[in-house]
């Protein structure tokens, strides 16, 4: 046996019977912030920028002297027309809501991500939805690795979600816990959060790159063979990423951000990633002291404190994947006591807003250059599309001339450079959703006209000008 250390290598190299065999122990640096590779300790990350982000992890890898010939394989190759053709199987998951982010329910063996910042109802969310799950008659194993079962147990009592069917356990051992999972043999198997388990056989400490990366290989592997619907938590970082190798988000199925506003209630959970269906959805939550109750028509809750009186308000359709949504669009427009005029944008795409004002300032003849411009859509929602385009600059128009819209209408429409209003996409299902909370007029693109519209008058407008003169 034949000993040897380096700077950053040792090796051990044994002249067995069997022949010679090599155990290397390299040392490389990961960036915890997104998962950058280095051999050599770095100040600022060379990818994302982060300072002091850098964290030594060994690596141990057992290197054969001897070739080692390919290994057979039981796969065979079929031509794509030839392999069967299997029926997409879901279960609901108990909140309507949450289905419709999901495409239409949870996909056996599927692996999702879910994301958040800190305290902003994780937890609360996938307890609730364990329960619902659990109540439908499946088999519900919680693994958490930050709560302890008693603490997770006082939460379900508060939220009201006790079910036998659901299964807690405490345990940071990732082997540990996938012998419980053979063991329990559940539908649906959540794991919180993925920052707090470790694989044993690495020597990197829970959180690290290399932790990350294998434990999430693990549960994959586990999802896919046994076909259990997986859903792991991912801790994000100050900008509101997932923390962690970006690799995470590339081995899951689908990744999911609960968002919220800490001045608000409401809680939004999109998709940023669905193999299984639309990535443009959105569910609405309000938190409340029972938990996260589902808000069934956003719409509604959006326009419940407009002030039909008030100058520089207009309402807006927008489209969230197959849900319209009313918006209201607020705009202020006051003399400034700078050089430059202040521009600010909550909400909406600050360019978006930038190139608008200056159409309205070209186009139609407002001076803005003297004033400062701040908009704003209520309710703490974000919105990029280009539909709402002509509610921003009907919302700015009535707040320069003081003077509110008139009640009842809905603007829908693209505002191009030339000052023309230009077509959207889903027009109908727009006009419906404002039918349908009792709006009386929708101004639309006039190549989108649809002519009549039950209750509702459908107007058409060319351009700003005329948009403007009707409105007022």
């Amino acid at each position: 046996m034949i000993g040897y250390a380096g700077p950053g290598v040792s090796c051990m190299i044994s002249t067995s019977t069997g022949g010679v065999g090599m155990v290397k122990t390299r040392t490389k640096f990961f960036c915890q912030q997104c998962g950058y590779e280095s051999v050599k300790w770095v100040g600022r990350c060379p990818s994302c920028g982060e300072w002091n982000s850098f964290v030594e992890e060994r690596e141990t890898a057992e290197v054969s002297s001897t070739r080692r010939g390919w290994i057979a394989s039981e796969a065979r190759v079929l031509p794509i027309g030839d392999i069967p053709s299997q029926a997409e199987v879901r279960f609901p998951s108990g909140l309507p809501e949450t289905d419709r982010v999901l495409g239409g329910g949870i996909v056996p063996g599927s692996l999702i991500l879910l994301g958040g910042d800190p305290g902003i109802g994780k937890s609360t969310l996938l307890l609730q939805l364990s329960h619902k799950i659990a109540v439908s008659g499946k088999k519900v194993l919680y693994i958490s690795g930050e709560e302890s079962a008693s603490q997770i147990r006082l939460r379900a009592e508060r939220l009201g979600t006790l079910h036998p069917n659901l299964f807690v356990c405490s345990e940071t051992d990732m082997e540990l816990a996938l012998a419980l999972v053979d063991q329990e043999a559940p539908q649906l198997l959540i794991v919180d959060s993925i920052q707090t388990v470790f694989a044993p056989g690495l020597s990197s400490g829970p959180g690290s790159v290399s932790q990350v990366r294998e434990c999430t290989g693990m549960l994959l592997r586990v999802a896919k063979v046994s076909q259990i619907a997986t859903v792991i938590v991912g801790h994000v970082t100050k900008d509101g990423n997932l923390a962690g190798p970006r690799l995470l988000e590339h081995m899951v199925d689908a990744v999911l951000y609960f968002e919220g506003d800490a001045h608000h209630t409401y809680r939004i959970l999109r998709a940023a990633k669905n193999r299984f269906g639309s990535t443009n959805e959105m569910a609405i939550f309000d938190m409340r002291d029972e938990g996260l109750v589902e808000v069934s028509n956003p719409s509604e809750m959006f326009l419940s404190e407009r002030s039909n009186e008030s100058p520089g308000s207009a309402v807006v359709t927008a489209m969230e994947g197959t849900r319209p949504l009313l918006l209201e669009v607020q705009a202020l427009v006051a003399p400034t006591g700078f050089v430059t005029p202040r521009r600010m944008a909550t909400g909406a795409d600050y360019n978006r807003v930038s190139l608008i004002l200056a159409v309205l300032e070209k186009r139609v003849g407002l001076r803005l250059q003297s004033f400062d411009a701040y908009v704003n859509l209520a309710g703490g929602v974000r919105i990029e599309e280009p539909a709402i385009d002509l509610g921003i600059a009907m919302a700015v128009a009535a707040s320069y001339r003081d003077r509110p819209l008139r009640k009842g209408d809905v603007y829908i429409g693209e505002v191009g450079l030339t000052g023309e209003v230009r077509s959207v996409n889903k027009v109908q299902q727009r006009i419906r959703e404002a039918a349908k909370l009792g709006f009386e007029r929708c101004v639309v693109p006039h190549s989108c006209a649809v002519g009549e519209f039950g209750t509702i008058q459908v107007v058409p407008v060319h351009t700003l000008a005329e948009t403007l003169d009707l409105a007022f």
